[in-house]
């Protein structure tokens, strides 16, 4: 049975992001993650080039939602991996423009924005963006993602409250001791991890914190 879309309605979903290796890929989605995250931008820690990655993407087609994440890149290539059904969705987490999402979603493929936000000017500037979904990260101005940075919850309950239509991601220094309780502070639709959930090596997934992040969100 193919499992719900990672933007079905339902409880809080959990996206495990930065994936490097198909190994450990097959895992997380047996261990039960609702999403992977698999970073496309050179300049990651945790990149990893499509290529490398297209035969264990596509095994894992219908299996769990796939999301590659994108940092400036353009139009035509992100396109391009989401016809290949390489990618169910796309993450944009650079300075692309509201117009960059909306050439998107006019191809009819699923994609949001990740915005850094440190205040509620931020908060402003993410309503921009078309689409239903909208991830909520720490503010790390030189760095795109991946910092471990806590996000003001705050700031994220204010943007559930603020936006009740759209599907809010909370992402930002998540780990399995604090994941409980900023769901519990924030509402958000989904989670989202990366560094919270590995052995020390970006890129890599420690499988026992993985397997106790996932647990304390369904919990």
């Amino acid at each position: 049975m193919i499992p719900p879309s990672f933007f079905a309605p339902g409880p809080v979903k959990a996206k495990i992001c930065g994936l490097t290796r198909g190994d450990e890929a097959r895992r997380i989605a047996e261990l039960g993650a609702d999403a992977l995250g698999i970073n496309f931008w050179p300049g990651s820690k945790r990149y990893v080039s499509p290529s490398a990655a297209a035969e264990w993407l596509t095994e894992l087609g219908g299996v769990v939602t796939r999301i590659g994440v994108f940092v400036n890149a353009g139009v035509d290539e992100i396109a391009a991996l989401l016809d290949a059904g390489l990618l169910d969705a796309a993450q944009l987490h650079g300075d692309e423009s509201p117009g960059t999402v909306a050439a998107l979603l006019a191809r009819g493929h699923r994609v949001y924005k990740a915005m850094g936000v440190r205040d509620r000017e931020g908060l402003s500037h993410a309503a921009a963006f078309p689409g239903d979904a909208i991830l909520l990260d720490a503010w790390a101005p030189v760095v795109y993602g991946g910092t471990g940075e806590t996000m003001d919850w705050a700031l994220g309950r204010e943007a559930v409250e603020r936006w009740p239509e759209r599907r809010v991601i909370l992402a930002g220094g998540l780990t399995p001791e604090n994941v409980a309780e900023a769901i519990r502070q924030v509402g958000p639709f989904a989670v989202d991890v990366a560094s919270g959930v590995e052995s020390g090596t970006p890129g890599r997934k420690d499988l026992a914190k993985v397997r106790a992040f996932l647990d304390a969100v369904r919990g």
